[in-house]
């Protein structure tokens, strides 16, 4: 991945993904293609269509603040997205987190993350970092993902990996668009404009050679920070059952989250979830 022309991507890949109707416009005729044309979305921003043309293909790099701002208005860009366009826009200054920590000091696993994980017993849980790496993952959790993806994950493992290199994956996770879409959103988010990690880099590149359905959804420039999802599995060993994964942080270490995995009290996804746990702590 090289930091130059991404701009032009990113509005390329949005122009193409929204619809007339998701930004306030009125459809006439038929589109050779689907998305937007660059006039309608230079008429939405305020600038020229010649100067709109111009961002695309990476002969204007230095829009301002303002020209950046209408960008995303005109795209009806969420919260993320808007911070990610004016992070490519400004390609010296990260986003607005700041500068990253090193990948090699990001190994530690942070003790109030690690703590709550061990503490919940009865919960999957795992740590992963801002490149979805398992950090530290509990006994429930290593149970529920092996009767669905069939491995036993591991610190070290990557989720996107898992998902997306997985055959049983697409099974496994019953809502695959949104799953797909969602993780792959929440990697731009949490990455940012962060080119300058060897490992992520390496990632991307792995899973756009090796997966057809990322390099499609990694194509779109989605970007959007997932806290808490609600998810559908089809369980091998319990069946079908409905979950929600929650995502926490906490303070002193941002590239890190806690993900949890639980259900509605007294619903069968949370007997399935009990069921799988007990089994878990058992086999210890």
């Amino acid at each position: 991945m090289v930091r130059h022309g991404l701009l032009g991507e990113f509005l390329r890949a949005r122009r193409a993904v929204t619809t007339p109707a998701q930004v306030g416009l009125v459809d006439v005729g038929p589109r050779r293609t689907p998305g937007l044309r660059r006039e309608e979305v230079a008429v939405l921003a305020g600038v020229s269509t010649d100067y709109y043309i111009r961002l695309e293909q990476g002969r204007e790099r230095h829009p301002s603040d303002q020209v950046i701002g209408a960008l995303a208005g005109a795209f009806a860009l969420g919260a993320d997205a808007t911070a990610y366009l004016y992070a490519l826009a400004h390609t010296d200054a990260r986003a607005d987190h700041g500068p990253r920590t090193p990948a090699d000091a990001m190994a530690q696993v942070s003790p109030p993350l690690l703590r709550l994980m061990h503490a919940w017993h009865g919960t999957p849980a795992f740590v992963m970092n801002r490149r979805m790496e398992v950090l530290a993952i509990n006994s429930p959790a290593v149970a529920f993902y092996r009767q669905g993806l069939h491995v036993d994950l591991e610190a070290g493992d990557n989720m996107l990996r898992t998902i997306f290199l997985n055959p049983a994956a697409q099974e496994f996770y019953r809502d695959w668009e949104p799953t797909v879409h969602g993780r792959v959103a929440h990697l731009r988010a949490t990455v940012g404009t962060d080119l300058d990690d060897p490992r992520l880099t390496e990632l991307v590149e792995e899973l756009c050679d090796e997966s057809g359905e990322f390099r499609r959804v990694w194509a779109r420039y989605d970007v959007q920070a997932e806290s808490s999802h609600t998810r559908s599995f089809r369980h091998d060993l319990v069946g079908e059952l409905t979950v929600d994964c929650d995502l926490f942080s906490a303070v002193g270490a941002p590239d890190q989250q806690l993900v949890t995995v639980q259900a509605a009290p007294e619903s069968h996804s949370a007997e399935a979830l009990n069921e799988l746990c007990r089994g878990a702590c058992a086999g210890k």
